[in-house]
């Protein structure tokens, strides 16, 4: 999925540094809770997406450097996902549904319907792009978009990758989980990674309790994606919110304290140690290679390729506002700054502005 924005934030994330102040917590492992912003998919009537990474409160857990959340999104009402084709660099794409359909199409030749429990990844590398189009059939959409970074010596691949995994469901007292990246609960994905990364559906009954093994070396986010009453490590995390903790743990316990079922994407990782400037669907090194990207997919430049086939829902080739390409915003007017993320350490709660869903 592309970033939307008219103005996108600029995003430098390096070392942290010393750490900061801790999360309270109510049990052993701080917790920080990391609330969404709203950024709408463009016209007044399209769906929205709650974006939890990145924000000027942390920028990534291990390389996730981009989470959103979407839906359940009436099709009928907004017309549903409609993004013509734009470009990415330096980074995969996880693409990961809950309802509905979503037909994707990239420059590497590559096709494939995203459907719920199977998740589909996209390598960029050098340079790639893509559309993503909601299905004809499709009544709701409901899902989350992912994005990883990639370290020095996988950025530069000229190769675009794609890969398709439907993962087995692994049965545990009083849910289950679906691995989609790394391993989790002795299951293990076979799908491409160039640093560490856990990602994982969890559902758990109502009243259910899970502790949960994780690799101490990680930093873990678990996103609320329903379920009113959940808790990690006894910290109430809100639907749409993340609940972060930082390296060092080795058990994570998270608690369905509702009456309804709950569903959870968990996100984990081991710190990424390189400097990453975010900038619109760029990930880069610096101000020079953002502007350069930038100039090269305005004038069609072969470091992306093009899509071949896209259908949109304004007919072949063109999106609702007629659109056959997503144009890149402008640059802004002055040098990309560096900003800080926080060390791995769950810490004191600088909060956005939270958002409900529409």
């Amino acid at each position: 999925m592309t970033n939307p924005e008219a103005d996108p934030d600029t995003h430098v994330c390096v070392d942290g540094g010393l750490p900061g102040p801790r999360a309270e917590c109510a049990d052993g492992v701080p917790v920080e809770i990391i609330t969404a912003r709203a950024v709408p998919l463009g016209g007044p009537c399209a769906m929205n997406v709650r974006r939890t990474l990145p924000q000027r409160q942390r920028s990534l857990i291990g390389a996730w450097c981009f989470v959103d959340h979407y839906g359940p999104d009436d099709v009928a009402a907004t017309g549903g996902m409609d993004v013509a084709p734009h470009p990415h660099t330096g980074l995969q794409t996880v693409s990961w549904l809950f309802e509905g359909a979503i037909a994707h199409i990239d420059s590497g030749g590559n096709s494939a319907d995203v459907l719920p429990g199977e998740m589909n990844l996209m390598t960029a590398g050098a340079g790639i792009c893509h559309s993503e189009t909601s299905s004809a059939d499709t009544g709701r959409l409901h899902g989350v978009q992912l994005w990883v970074a990639l370290p020095e010596e996988a950025r530069h691949s000229p190769e675009r990758g794609f890969e398709h995994f439907v993962p087995e469901p692994v049965g545990f007292a009083g849910g289950s989980a679906l691995v989609f990246l790394g391993s989790l609960l002795g299951s293990r994905s076979p799908v491409s990674m160039y640093t560490p990364l856990v990602g994982a559906e969890l559902r758990l009954d109502p009243g259910a309790e899970l502790a949960l093994p994780v690799d101490p070396g990680f930093e873990h986010g678990l996103l609320v994606d329903t379920g009113g009453s959940v808790a990690l490590e006894g910290v109430p995390v809100p639907e749409d919110a993340m609940g972060y903790t930082g390296v060092g743990a080795r058990t994570l316990r998270i608690t369905n304290e509702g009456v309804e079922p709950a569903r959870l994407v968990l996100l984990g990782g081991a710190p990424f140690g390189e400097e990453v400037v975010m900038w619109w669907n760029f990930l880069a090194r610096s101000t020079e290679e953002i502007s350069r990207y930038r100039e090269e997919w305005q004038r069609h430049g072969e470091r992306f390729g093009r899509v071949e086939g896209y259908v949109g829902h304004g007919g072949p080739g063109r999106n609702r506002e007629g659109m056959a390409r997503i144009p890149a915003p402008e640059l802004p007017r002055v040098r990309m700054r560096p900003r800080k993320n926080p060390p791995p350490l769950a810490r004191g709660q600088i909060r956005d502005e939270p958002t409900t869903r529409g």
